[in-house]
């Protein structure tokens, strides 16, 4: 991830293609260590191609990845309709018996 990050601030900061040399010197400046191996991988796999490019087609396949579950929590919310004030008024006697507990936190046992 952080050759593709330092790949992006390359190429945000104007350098259409920037080489091996361009990501070690941005890792380097904060003190980041370069496996040359994960680093060729990478630029590989970017080289030739246009960043917005490669970005639209990141964002499309992340539109696909499902989100997990956030379709039937919704529906079971929405089916809930009246029960869903039940739980709040608990939380409220739950408080209640907090707060009287609460009373005794500044004694000492020994007093």
């Amino acid at each position: 991830m952080r050759y593709v990050a330092a790949y992006l601030l390359a190429a945000l900061g104007g350098n259409e293609s920037p080489s091996d040399a361009d990501i070690k010197a941005i890792l380097s400046s904060v003190g980041v260590g370069v496996d040359d191996e994960k680093l060729a991988f990478v630029m590989a796999q970017l080289s030739g191609k246009d960043i917005n490019e490669v970005l639209a087609a990141g964002s499309e396949k992340l539109a696909s990845v499902p989100s997990g579950g956030g379709v039937a929590a919704s529906g079971g919310a929405a089916a809930a309709g009246g029960a869903a004030a039940a739980p709040v008024e608990e939380a409220k006697k739950e408080e209640s018996e907090e707060e009287e507990s609460d009373d005794d936190m500044g004694f000492s046992l020994f007093d």
